[in-house]
């Protein structure tokens, strides 16, 4: 059985559009999967095509929502960054990642949210104390609201 990038690449060299009922077989790991792939290719459309579809079929996959927000942090669409990030979160609780944390708390400054991405950098900071990341985004967005040093 051919994967899910081969299918996606065979049906844009061939210029037949994907159809959800082709997709729809394959699990949110492998849409994962053949998303990297494709970007890999440097096939962004299509891996970004995929990943919508992967979204209309898998809404609540962790796979899903890990890789998808990342297509949008690449494209810079910081309010489905933003969006599908939250839900990330939301999904994992606690077993956040300081990656996952971090890319909510860009994704939040350069929607121009600041207040917001401040919270998260404080949050985060509770579940991964002195995280040099996670420091220099605080103290940055600290300074950009007026709030001058932190003490810790």
């Amino acid at each position: 059985m051919p994967s899910l990038a081969e299918v996606m690449i065979a049906n844009a060299e061939t210029g037949r559009p994907f159809s959800m009922l082709q997709v729809s077989r394959f699990s949110p790991e492998e849409f994962r999967t053949a998303i990297q792939a494709l970007m890999a290719e440097d096939r962004d459309a299509l891996a970004y095509a995929l990943g919508d579809a992967g979204l209309a079929l898998f809404p609540d996959s962790e796979d899903i929502l890990a890789v998808t927000s990342l297509l949008a942090v690449m494209r810079e669409d910081w309010p489905q960054a933003v969006d599908l990030l939250q839900q990330l979160m939301e999904m994992q609780g606690e077993s956040a990642t300081v990656f996952t944390h971090s890319m909510l708390i860009r994704s939040l400054r350069c929607n121009l949210d600041l207040a917001d991405a401040l919270t998260a950098a404080g949050y985060a900071l509770t579940l991964f104390p002195n995280h040099p990341e996670l420091l220099k985004e605080y103290d940055a967005l600290a300074g950009a609201m007026g709030l001058g040093a932190v003490q810790r």
